[in-house]
């Protein structure tokens, strides 16, 4: 198959940044593409050869778009199942697979399918709705504090609450949700794992992500990890084990805790190019986003090394501010030295919505955290 300048078409379910940055690499080779997204100001959209408007979640649309390219891939988990399940069955390859969606898509299939497979992870109970859950917390069958997360529709921190006290369950919608244990951990961290049809599979190296407080999102993304090379060497073992129980393509983050006794727990997966892999851009000789590619499109995986110590700082809306973007004192961190902003092209911004990243390169990790924080204390992101 000639994928370079040639009539072959590839598919990418979703408009958003990630789409975007996949783009990047899709142009870099004169590979042809094909995006679908609801939004008409999708960042994707200047990016690729050819742009659809339409619904994810609609079978048709789906469906219809998939029938025009050769190789379908997505950037966001939440699209059609059932379109895809049928374009497969009529020959339209669909990397991730619909069977490995379908296992990760709704979270508490997510849990099930680790307990199955003998892949360690928190203790959890699944439950129909927030208010059976209620019931069982009146009950006395479940002890707080816990983790409330909804089952689907869930990202960057939506849908995860920290249940103290069972007041807490009155502002929770009341949908299908599980209740996880808490864990007391040491450290978050993720590995990205490729692998393409062939079996070729390779990981990049552990990161450690330091989370937001309140909007319980990935602030910062250090590469490598501060951690130990046993735990590193373990957690990746545990991230190729979990790609090859889910016989993914394409793309798998692998999200962990590090307990205060050095064990690892999968906390979730996700099956696309991920936040803790940005860095790589910089920091790697092969981005996630080409390996994405790369795998997607049965080629030789390239290189997951790091060539320098690389964090990422994820630019996020300021609290208080809604409405058309302005990037302050960009300009600023333009001229310090291994800083390079990533700005996404949402035209609005609002609280906590990820805006942009920025990447920060240079041979001393510590070094790099600090200049991330200044980078975090210049930059705002205000309407």
């Amino acid at each position: 198959m000639n994928y370079f300048s040639s009539d072959f078409k590839l598919g990418i379910l979703g408009g958003g940044q990630l789409g975007k940055m996949l783009l990047f690499d899709t142009r870099k080779f004169d590979i042809q593409t094909y995006v679908l997204d609801p939004s008409e100001e999708a960042p994707s959209k200047i990016a690729c050869n050819h742009f659809v408007q339409g619904d994810l979640m609609d079978f048709d649309t789906v469906y219809s778009f998939g029938k025009k390219v050769d190789v379908l891939t997505f950037e966001i988990e939440l699209v059609n199942l059932d379109a895809l399940v049928k374009l497969e069955e009529e020959g339209v390859p669909v990397y991730p697979s619909p069977k490995t969606l379908k296992l990760i898509q709704n979270k508490g299939i997510q849990k099930d399918f680790f307990s199955q497979h003998n892949i360690p992870t928190a203790a959890y109970n699944r439950f129909d709705t927030t208010t059976s859950l209620k019931t069982a917390v009146e009950n006395n069958k479940l002890s707080l504090p816990f983790v409330w997360k909804c089952t689907e529709f869930g990202y960057d921190g939506n849908g995860v609450k920290v249940v103290r006290k069972a007041t807490d369950l009155d502002a929770l919608p009341n949908v299908e949700c599980i209740a996880e244990a808490m864990i007391p951990f040491k450290n978050e961290l993720a590995v990205i794992v490729c692998r393409n049809p062939s079996g070729e599979i390779k990981t990049y190296p552990v990161v450690e992500m330091e989370f937001h407080p309140e909007a319980n999102q990935v602030e910062y993304v250090i590469c490598p990890a501060r951690i130990d090379d046993a735990v590193a060497k373990k957690a990746r073992a545990i991230a190729l084990n979990v790609s090859q129980q889910f016989h993914h393509v394409g793309l798998l983050a692998v999200e962990m805790f590090q307990t205060e006794d050095d064990e690892i727990l999968v906390n979730e997966v996700a099956p696309r190019p991920h936040n803790s892999g940005h860095y790589s851009i910089e920091a790697s000789y092969t981005s996630q986003f080409e390996n994405h590619l790369r795998a997607i499109l049965d080629l030789p995986l390239g290189n997951t090394d790091s060539k320098v110590a690389g964090i990422m700082v994820n630019l996020v809306g300021s609290e208080g501010h809604s409405g058309p973007v302005v990037y302050e004192n960009i300009e600023k961190i333009l001229g310090w030295n291994g800083v390079t902003p990533h700005i996404y092209g949402k035209k609005q911004t609002r609280p906590f919505r990820k805006m942009g990243h920025v990447t920060i390169v240079n041979e001393d990790v510590n070094e790099a955290r600090k200049i991330a924080e200044q980078v975090k204390n210049t930059i705002k992101v205000i309407s």
